[in-house]
């Protein structure tokens, strides 16, 4: 009876204390010019980054992404038509590979459901959508994909909240294709009609989701510009309610859209710029998801993809074009952003993620 009392209470003193450990992060980077993934460690009171290590890849790195649960990160490789798996070490940040698996011409964008069985792929070059089981140990297999033919320059796939409704931006044909999500089998299921179609030379692109209401947001990256949209997890079709632009009316350049993320909190809404390089910045009204434009901050050139911490207090933004990341504080009340450093991270940094461990 004494060894089970204290055996019991050793199990409570461990879970006490591993309930304690302080959060960690780390930022991982696909670095296309390398054919490598970098790993950062994340300061979790400044902000600052310190370099680790890389993991040598197939190809071209592209999206990362990571389960839920963030036992597992997932990197799309672009340039040879792959997607790999790797288990993720919460004490180093680590990278320890898993699985590659033929997937199809260029996978450009890659999630998880929000339970963490199935990953899905959108593919530029093939104009397609694939949906594969994820295994308990993190493992895919190419067998297991379930595809399905859209149209030409499919550039992303994103799950609702409700793990539902799956949007599809197209930026070849200017559309938003729509579907219902079935979280039991991985099954997808065109709603009627099939796609929001746009107008012509906008080229929807990515996407995002409020966390709390049915507002859906994309950018335009043709037409330099962000819709916000409703949608019905009865129906899964989409109704914009507003476009802004997201360079100054000024600006004489060209430019593309190249990522879109709302922060953890659904107030403040991100979009990247190609050309004008920078953040634009947007208020997201919590009564009616409408947008107010808040300006642009610069970034380092051609920032391709950024990400927000899951504290939402720093967000991260890749320079395709300088090789570097630029570090910016979140303002609590309006979501500006300042920038406080600046960091060499290797040739052509394609993706950025950030993932939190612990509390």
């Amino acid at each position: 009876m004494h060894r089970h009392v204290t055996s019991l209470i050793a199990l409570i003193v461990l879970a006490t204390s591993s309930a304690r450990l302080p959060a960690k992060s780390f930022v991982y980077i696909s670095l296309a010019g390398e054919n490598a993934i970098a790993i950062w460690s994340m300061d979790e009171q400044s902000g600052d980054l310190e370099y680790l290590s890389r993991v040598e890849v197939e190809g071209e790195p592209g999206g990362l992404t990571t389960d839920p649960q963030r036992k597992f990160l997932f990197a799309s490789l672009r340039s040879a038509g792959k997607i790999a798996s790797f288990k993720l070490d919460p004490e180093t940040g680590g990278l320890a590979p898993i699985s590659v698996i033929e997937a199809d011409a260029d996978p450009a964008y890659i999630a998880t459901d929000h339970k963490g069985r199935f990953l899905l792929s959108a593919y530029y070059f093939a104009g397609k959508i694939a949906v594969h089981e994820i295994g308990e140990d993190g493992s895919l297999d190419a067998a297991n994909g379930r595809w399905q033919d859209t149209e030409d320059k499919a550039h992303a796939i994103d799950l609702d909240p409700s793990n539902r409704i799956a949007l599809v931006p197209h930026t070849g044909p200017n559309c938003v294709f729509q579907f219902f999500f079935d979280a039991a089998d991985g099954t997808l299921r065109s709603a009627h009609p099939d796609r929001l179609q746009m107008a012509s030379s906008t080229g929807p692109r990515h996407l995002a989701y409020h966390p709390r209401y049915r507002w859906a947001y994309f950018d335009q990256e043709q037409g330099s510009a962000v819709t916000a949209c409703r949608y019905s997890t009865r129906t899964a079709i989409l109704k914009p309610v507003q476009t802004l632009p997201s360079i100054p009316a000024d600006f004489e350049g060209s430019n593309s859209t190249a990522h879109l993320e709302i922060h953890p909190s659904g107030r403040f809404l991100y979009a990247a710029n190609r050309g004008h390089d920078s953040i634009a910045i947007y208020q997201v009204n919590q009564l009616n998801g409408r947008l107010k434009s808040m300006g642009q901050t610069a970034t380092e050139k051609t920032p391709r993809s950024f990400n927000v911490d899951r504290s939402g207090r720093f967000l991260y933004a890749a320079g395709q074009g300088s090789g570097k990341v630029a570090a910016f504080q979140v303002h609590p009340l309006h979501g500006t952003l300042h920038r406080f450093a600046t960091y060499d991270v290797g040739e052509r940094p394609w993706w950025i993620k950030v993932v939190r461990f612990g509390k």
